[in-house]
């Protein structure tokens, strides 16, 4: 979208209902004179009166509005002389109010109108006095915005602040209600890194939010790539009538402020005392008072904020860069002065020298860094170790800079300061810590299997200690598990404690512990492996609790554990700890990697439970994250979701883009056949339903390979529901005895009803899966259980079926399945009529269908003749319609940075 549009068009009130709720409870009060509207400038006062306004006219009200402000305060009658008729004398001002009462109520006497004035605290006391007779007259009702914080005269607060003037409160809005502004305003969902950014610069003031959209559109920092909005460059500060407003709100301060507020600007916070020694107390109440900024008091502890973070962008815009210099300098020599009194001292001193200078103290920068790594901060700790001096460089600092790199995609400079670090490693400790984070970096981001295992073979030769040994095998272990079909066992894996041991570098225990929940969901055993999550993630945040640093936040550990909730069918429990994951990841400015799973898994979740739209924003999001970090080898399987979620809402456009941009990448081999989902359910949008399933089983066959019970159970649901249940009910029936939690015993009880074609067993299938909360899959049971009936003659009972599917049905998003159209005719189609319907609907020839399913073009010309009969069509080109392929087209995607 770009920026002249949106900001031409008006931006979408929402978050706002129980305010309009308000308002028209006290607009139907016949005792009710009016209603002021009242909150901190830019939260949006001026557009909601807009809409009590708007509705107040569709009631039946006239509407008049006038805006009140200081330039027209000085003229009497200035705001609202347009509502005075012509030809009115206001030097005798009680007859011409009259007269303009008079006016106004009309011939009859009747007409009743509804006044807006915007900011009314600035009114002249002319026209207050004016408005007060009207009111009581019964001529207007009155709609008014009042700003909190600004001075009310007298006259004003005897018009409006009475008891049948009532107030409607407004404030800033939540974190929800500004993502649901955006995505209306902006056509599509935002990413999350997008929107807490957005968020916090704006703190919820809406208008600093519409400002700084359209800051970023104009300036193209805002992009979509056709699925989700990001910013890719720089927060923007906003436009000029943002910076504008700003300036004003700041203008208030004291001369003698204004250092305080340039270093608060600089520095984010600052005690009380260092305040005070730029500013008098009293200048530091006088700027409290104003809104301008926020005091703390923390135990012994007083520190002081800027009020928004927006005034900070706009002051420090205007600090030059000698004075920005000797304000820091000032200011880390100001915290030295107190000596070591406070954890993070090291860190602001040594960011500040950096700021200032470009050099620290080497000592104080690994100091700051340890700081910064410990609160997961991994830029900040690139940013410290990229200052270090190449003299001072030891195997230590090489490590945390290497980590870091590697943390955010940089694999081969990563590999380059690692290598390093190996080379200048003394003992056994720092040899394993570098091994652990090389194998890491060559594994999970660069993708090169072989060399992760050349570091693990090179290692064996270095290590002598039991200890260190174990360190070594278990880093083996973990990427054996992950690469080698059949997969081999976990002996090593299974011993781990899930408390991080001393003897055990933190990087070797997150991995294997992470790797642990993957066997054991791999095995089937989900609950099991969901109880580890925990345990590992409780466990890894009372480390940290207890002062030992790791390289990623303990919610790492709960990203598996997404998918393990999601294989159980515990899918409520699984978005709750998903979504309670990111969120503490991103409070930390963590590394992105485990963030990209989250949203991934997140978004399997979503397409298991059929919520399509959900699910597709999810995989957007992981997607978005994975190419702005590179890596690139994950996004085969996000992007393989993104097209199933894409091709159910009947997307083909979406999915084949997916489709084509997951082929230019090698796929991660622990996906063992689920990466065939996305081409599968495209064909099946196509109407190729063979050709699906054949996807479908190749695999199946690769995840029963791989030991993955999980993934061949998904798979092999899906086969069923694609008109294959006989084939498939017998081996997930063996499945579901060999798994933990009620998806996958649920599922065989699905394919089973489907293949037997019961109406029984179809209903009580959908009573299992909709409890744990398988939508789709319940209105599949259900819709197929309605055309069983049908068959059998059951007629009433067929409604109620019918009527069941369309309910749990509207819950899905809009998804499109066979099994959800078959069931909308009158005389339901056979899968095989259905598959030829399809291909027909996209208008291929009888001898196309033909070969496509190796059957005669006779059988093709029966089988459509009968599903003509059914549908009461005559040609097929009626059919996309008849079907219900093109009830609602998909919107047309805005196209984009891919």
């Amino acid at each position: 979208m770009e920026a002249r549009a949106l900001a031409a068009s008006q931006w979408p009130l929402v978050g706002r209902e129980q305010e309009i709720q308000a308002f028209e409870a006290a607009w139907a009060d016949e005792r009710c004179k009016g209603v002021r509207i009242f909150g901190p400038p830019g939260v949006g006062k001026s557009r909601l009166a807009e809409e009590c306004l708007s509705r107040a006219a569709a009631s039946g009200w006239k509407s008049l509005q006038a805006t009140a402000t200081a330039a027209a305060a000085t003229v009497p009658l200035g705001a609202i002389a347009h509502i005075i008729p012509a030809g009115v004398d206001l030097s005798d001002p009680v007859r011409a109010f009259a007269e303009v009462a008079a006016s106004l109520a009309g011939p009859q006497q009747r007409t009743r109108w509804a006044l807006w004035v915007d900011d009314i605290h600035l009114l002249d006391t002319t026209s207050v006095l004016l408005l007060q007779q009207l009111l009581d007259a019964g001529v207007i009702r009155l709609i008014c915005t009042v700003r909190a914080g600004e001075p009310i005269s007298e006259a004003v607060a005897a018009l409006c602040y009475r008891d049948v003037v009532r107030q409607i409160d407004v404030t800033v809005f939540d974190h929800e209600s500004v993502e649901e502004v955006l995505q209306t305003a902006l056509g599509g969902p935002i990413e999350r890194q997008t929107l807490r950014e957005l968020y916090s610069a704006s703190e919820g003031n809406i208008l600093y939010v519409r400002e700084l959209v359209l800051s970023a559109l104009a300036s193209g920092n805002l992009t979509t790539d056709g699925e989700i909005w990001e910013l890719t460059g720089d927060r923007p500060v906003g436009t000029s009538k943002l910076i504008e407003v700003i300036e004003a709100r700041l203008a208030v301060a004291e001369m003698e402020a204004r250092p305080v507020l340039e270093l608060l600007a600089l520095c984010g916070s600052i005690s009380l005392s260092d305040a005070q020694a730029l500013a008098p107390v009293e200048v530091l109440i006088n700027l409290e008072q104003a809104g301008l900024v926020r005091v703390n008091a923390e135990w012994r502890r007083t520190t002081m904020h800027l009020a928004h973070p927006l005034y900070g962008e706009v002051l420090r815009e205007q600090i030059p860069h000698l004075r920005r210099r000797a304000m820091l300098l000032e200011q880390a020599e100001r915290v030295e002065s107190y000596g070591p009194r406070r954890r993070d001292d090291a860190l602001q001193v040594a960011t500040r020298r950096l700021a200032a200078t470009g050099t620290a103290d080497p000592a104080l920068l690994v100091k700051a860094a340890n700081l910064a790594r410990h609160a997961t901060d991994v830029q900040q700790v690139l940013t410290l170790m990229s200052a270090m001096p190449s003299d001072a460089r030891t195997a230590a600092t090489l490590l945390l800079h290497g980590e870091a790199l590697a943390l955010l995609g940089r694999w081969q400079e990563a590999e380059d300061i690692l290598a390093q670090a190996d080379a200048m490693s003394d003992n056994e400790q720092d040899r394993l810590a570098v091994m652990s984070m090389r194998v890491r970096n060559f594994f999970w981001i660069a993708r090169r299997t072989d060399a992760a295992f050349a570091v693990v073979d090179a290692a064996r030769d270095r290590v002598t200690s039991p200890p260190g040994r174990r360190v070594v095998d278990l880093n083996d272990a973990w990427v054996r598990y992950l690469v080698e079909v059949p997969t081999p066992g976990m002996p090593l894996l299974s011993e781990l404690e899930d408390d991080p041991a001393d003897s055990l570098d933190a990087g070797t225990w997150d991995m294997a512990a992470t790797t642990k929940t993957i066997a054991l969901v791999r095995l089937g055993r989900c609950l099991k492996g969901a109880e580890w999550a925990l345990r590992a993630y409780t466990g890894q945040s009372r480390d940290v609790n207890a002062g030992r640093s790791h390289s990623v936040p303990a919610a790492s550990q709960l990203v598996p554990a997404i998918r393990a909730f999601a294989d159980a069918g515990r899918f409520r429990e699984n978005l709750n700890v998903g979504e309670g994951a990111l969120t503490e990841l991103t409070n930390a400015r963590a590394s992105p990697f485990p963030s990209m799973g989250i949203a991934s898994y997140l978004g399997r979740s979503e397409l298991l439970a059929g919520h399509p739209k959900a699910a597709r924003s999810w995989y957007a999001e992981a997607a978005s994250l994975t190419r702005a970090y590179r890596f690139h080898h994950l996004l085969p399987e996000t992007l393989s979701g993104l097209a199933c979620a894409a091709a159910l809402l009947g997307d083909q456009e979406a999915a084949e883009d997916a489709l084509a941009e997951a082929a230019t990448y090698a796929p991660m081999t622990h996906l063992h056949g689920e990466d065939r989902l996305g081409r599968a359910w495209l064909l099946v949008a196509r109407g190729q339903l063979a050709e699906a399933r054949q996807s479908l089983t190749e695999g199946a066959e690769v995840a029963r390979e791989a030991g993955n019970l999980p993934a061949e159970a998904l798979l092999l649901t899906d086969l069923a529901r694609l008109g294959a249940a006989t084939e498939a009910t017998p081996r997930l029936g063996e499945l579901a005895e060999q798994s933990e939690g009620a998806l996958t015993p649920a599922r065989a009880a699905f394919a089973a009803a489907l293949a037997s074609n019961s109406p029984d067993q179809l209903l009580a299938a959908a009573d299992e899966l909709e409890t744990m909360g398988a939508d789709l899959l319940a209105a599949e049971a259900a819709n197929a259980a309605g055309a069983a009936l049908t068959q059998a003659g059951e007629d009433r009972l067929a409604t109620a079926a019918a009527q069941r599917a369309a309910g749990l049905a509207a819950r899905c998003e809009g998804a499109r399945t066979p099994l959800l159209n078959v069931g909308k005719l009158t005389q339901p189609l056979t899968p095989r009529q259905y598959e030829i319907a399809l291909l027909a609907a996209s208008l291929r020839s009888n001898s196309d269908i033909a070969k496509q399913l190796h059957v005669t073009v006779k059988t093709v010309e029966v089988h459509l003749g009968a599903v003509f009969r059914k549908l009461g069509i005559s040609r097929r080109q009626e059919l996309p319609r008849a079907l219900g392929q093109i009830e609602s087209p998909p919107a047309t995607r805005p196209r984009g940075r891919r």
